[in-house]
């Protein structure tokens, strides 16, 4: 037992911080849209995406953890429904990332000017619900490690645990794009660099809608 939690041993422990670590660093659309968030607009600017993507999820793990699952399980179309309003939902994204213009300036704020903005902390708290991964991730950490009917106490630290290893996961990605940014300055490049991030978002689409 750690920290006096039933059912939280060393081994549970650091197999919740692997699992933790590998689904919030690897490729999905969270992370490919704060990759060009970063590289489009720095890191400060997108620290609100970040949050969003953070605490949206873990409002998430709680609700599933509260027995929202348990709808999913016995309704099986509202699970669906999610997923593929989710879905919709990233091909829009990917068009706009796609065909997103340079961030304003100065010289451009007078003009019609369709520019990519940085996705807001309620916008990226609320994409969590419609993200096809972030509800998967979330139904299996909750299936592997707290099963429905386990202490309140469990769930208050997996949750505590998984929300600031996410947030320095994903901030890594920021970081890389900002890091890309020096390199992608010229306009072309900077394009090229959008409709491939647009790509991959699409692609992680794949073994989400085929599962």
């Amino acid at each position: 037992m750690i920290f006096g939690i039933e059912g939280i041993t060393p081994h549970i422990f650091i197999s919740l911080l692997i699992y933790a670590s590998v689904s919030s660093g690897t490729p999905g659309p969270n992370n490919m849209m704060l990759l060009a968030s970063g590289m489009n607009f720095g890191f400060r600017r997108t620290i609100p995406h970040m949050l969003g993507i953070s605490i949206g999820f873990s409002v998430v793990l709680l609700a599933l953890g509260l027995g929202l699952g348990e709808v999913f399980r016995l309704y099986p179309i509202t699970y669906i429904t999610l997923k593929y309003a989710g879905a919709a939902y990233m091909v829009y994204l990917s068009w706009q990332i796609a065909n997103a213009k340079p961030p304003q300036t100065e010289g451009t704020k007078g003009a019609k000017h369709k520019s990519l903005k940085p996705m807001s902390f309620i916008g990226a708290a609320a994409f969590q619900w419609v993200n096809p991964k972030a509800m998967i991730m979330a139904a299996t950490y909750f299936s592997a490690y707290v099963p429905l009917g386990d202490s309140w106490q469990k769930l208050a630290f997996v949750i505590g645990l998984y929300t600031p290893v996410n947030l320095i996961c994903i901030s890594l990605w920021a970081i890389l794009g900002v890091k890309l940014a020096d390199y992608l300055g010229v306009n072309r490049n900077r394009k090229i660099f959008n409709y491939t991030m647009a790509g991959l978002l699409l692609l992680s689409l794949a073994p989400i809608l085929w599962e």
